[in-house]
């Protein structure tokens, strides 16, 4: 309230200072040649301690930034908080009352239900002057994320490291460039998880699972096989409608080669050497009753 009185006044003030420049401007008179009567000539000193004419102030900028406060000031508590913690998260440095002040025009110090809301959030640490980012993993570098990453076999999301330092990101490509660790998607919440890949940690798989696995029988179609994976939580990593669509506008042909069944080898079918028929029929020579005979 005392903000948006002095924000008034200081608008008055301005609408008196232009109405005087202009009734000066205006006086009766003031466009009559000067007196041709003897001149007094000026000395050095008074040249020199003459002022120069005034310049027209500006009040545009300083109106346009105290209307900014008085928003900011007057907004929700949680847009007030936004502010700060995006100052913090971007600077990632400590900051006291009057330095987030000057930043974002939020009144820490003033305003108690923002001081309390700021110091209770999960993301901020306060320290009883300064207040800073706190992420969810305190890492530094690349070297201290692949670290965490290790302890984590089942995978970590990567939404929990995404606010750990500004590069993290970029540190996460380059690790799964290297090799280092697996970025894999999670169907259900769209969002990759990092897996450790460690060649000094030796997986043993139990011969039941290998059993298992070798005895499930995939489709044949590779759209049977993508809606198979996402029923199951998974997302494919081909898109073959997707593909099939693109080759059909281009003019490509889509369909699956159906491949030729090869014909065994039965009762019916003329053998050329007859005299070695065990070659075919997989029987040593001795169990075959035709052998020796040509």
């Amino acid at each position: 309230m005392a903000l948006q009185e002095k924000l008034e006044k200081f608008k008055k003030q301005q609408e008196n200072m232009h109405s005087m420049l202009s009734s000066i401007t205006q006086k009766p008179g003031s466009s009559k040649p000067l007196s041709t009567s003897k001149s007094v000539p000026y000395s050095a000193t008074q040249l020199a301690g003459a002022k120069a004419p005034a310049q027209p102030v500006k009040f545009s900028n300083d109106t346009e930034r105290l209307q900014i406060i008085n928003s900011i000031r007057k907004g929700p508590v949680g847009s007030q908080i936004k502010r700060v913690i995006e100052l913090l998260k971007d600077t990632r440095q400590a900051f006291t009352s009057d330095q987030i002040n000057e930043a974002t025009y939020v009144d820490v110090k003033s305003n108690k239900a923002v001081f309390e809301s700021l110091t209770n959030n999960l993301k901020v640490n306060y320290d009883g002057r300064h207040f800073s980012y706190k992420a969810k993993h305190d890492l530094k570098d690349k070297n201290q994320l692949l670290h965490l990453i290790r302890k984590f076999p089942e995978g970590i999301a990567v939404i929990d490291l995404k606010d750990a330092y500004p590069t993290v990101m970029d540190d996460l490509q380059a690790l799964k460039a290297e090799g280092k660790i697996w970025l894999l998607s999670n169907f259900d919440s769209q969002e990759d998880i990092a897996y450790p890949n460690d060649p000094r940690v030796v997986i043993k798989v139990d011969d039941d699972l290998k059993q298992l696995f070798r005895g499930i029988e995939l489709p044949r179609d590779m759209l049977d096989i993508e809606k198979d994976l996402q029923k199951n939580g998974m997302k494919p990593a081909t898109n073959t409608a997707k593909r099939r669509a693109a080759a059909e506008f281009q003019g490509i042909s889509s369909k699956p080669k159906i491949k030729k069944k090869k014909h065994e080898i039965s009762k019916r079918t003329k053998l050329t050497n007859a005299h070695l028929p065990h070659l075919f029929l997989g029987k040593p020579e001795s169990e075959n009753p035709n052998a020796g005979q040509s």
